[in-house]
């Protein structure tokens, strides 16, 4: 097991390191935030003062080694528009962004897993049908189109719901729905899934067959062992939901988030600012990627030795 959770942390090193030097490119090849805003509203001196603090004006090569040594150094810079640490910029953005995830992850897992298990207990029913057909639905639902579509329907035609922050509960019910509609719709089909190839072995008959009441046949037998299937998706689907979802959903409810901030930092071009926000999702989804792959292998030993 260790030689399998050292091979985890040389992936997560070399991934993190990918992302670091692409997000660098990426930022740079975006254009040069000088003509944007930097430098309005000072005097030349002071334009040249902040070139030369940012090193606006040295090669690329020089900017990037620099920037790597700034990431191992912890040392991410000043923020180009207030003037202050991306760090702690970031941090101020960090409790809203995981408010809405937990939020999110607590709402899929309230709803996908019972709406999976009923769709696979009752396969043959309507009631599975149902369930599927909704699932189908709301996987093909992007959260931008789901998010704009509640705006109109609860807050500018029906004034139930507020639109813009994060300072009450009813500013939760839309992000956090918009955040979790394709998650829901997949973790029902996966569950679904899982649990339809469990009920099909033996040791669910045998259970029967011994008089075991139905609901413990299920949850006992059938979800227990279906969950180390359940576990990697909902890993892997909850990744996926820190890094994008964040973005596309706080942009359009202006929550006060990293998504929001790494919006707003990309259209300034802020590369320090943009940068940070950038590796702090990104090691929020390797250290997710990760401890997933980790409880996964510990679940199933043949997964560490096929692995390994």
């Amino acid at each position: 097991m260790t030689v399998y959770v050292l091979r985890v942390l040389v992936k997560m090193a070399i991934t993190l390191f990918v992302i670091v030097s692409a997000t660098f490119l990426a930022t740079r090849l975006s254009g040069s935030p000088l003509e944007t805003f930097l430098g309005e509203g000072l005097t030349a001196e002071g334009r040249q003062a902040l070139i030369d603090y940012f090193e606006l004006d040295r090669s690329l090569w020089h900017q990037y080694l620099a920037y790597l040594r700034g990431v191992l150094s912890g040392e991410f810079g000043l923020g180009f528009v207030e003037r202050r640490p991306v760090t702690e910029i970031v941090a101020d953005r960090i409790w809203p962004s995981l408010q809405l995830l937990l939020a999110s992850i607590g709402l899929t897992l309230a709803v996908s897993i019972p709406l999976g298990v009923i769709a696979a207990v009752y396969r043959k029913h309507w009631i599975g049908s149902a369930v599927m057909v909704l699932a189908f639905t709301g996987y093909a639902v992007p959260a931008f189109v789901l998010a704009i579509f509640m705006i109109l329907v609860f807050s500018y035609t029906l004034n139930w719901l507020p639109v813009v922050g994060n300072g009450s509960a009813a500013h939760f019910i839309m992000p956090t729905i918009a955040m979790s509609g394709v998650l829901i719709a997949a973790l029902t089909r996966f569950t679904r899934n899982a649990m339809l190839d469990v009920l099909g072995q033996d040791f669910i008959r045998t259970a029967r067959a011994k008089g075991l009441p139905e609901l413990w046949v299920v949850l006992k037998h059938g979800l227990g062992n279906a969950s180390i299937t359940v576990i990697s998706v909902i890993g892997l689907q909850i990744a996926g939901l820190a890094a994008a979802g964040s973005v596309v959903v706080e942009s359009i409810f202006s929550w006060p988030g990293i998504g929001e901030l790494l919006v707003t930092s990309a259209i300034v071009r802020d590369y320090p600012l943009l940068q940070f926000g950038v590796i702090t999702v990104a090691v929020a989804v390797v250290l997710i990627n990760a401890i997933t792959d980790i409880a996964y292998a510990l679940a199933d030993p043949r997964i560490r030795l096929a692995r390994s």
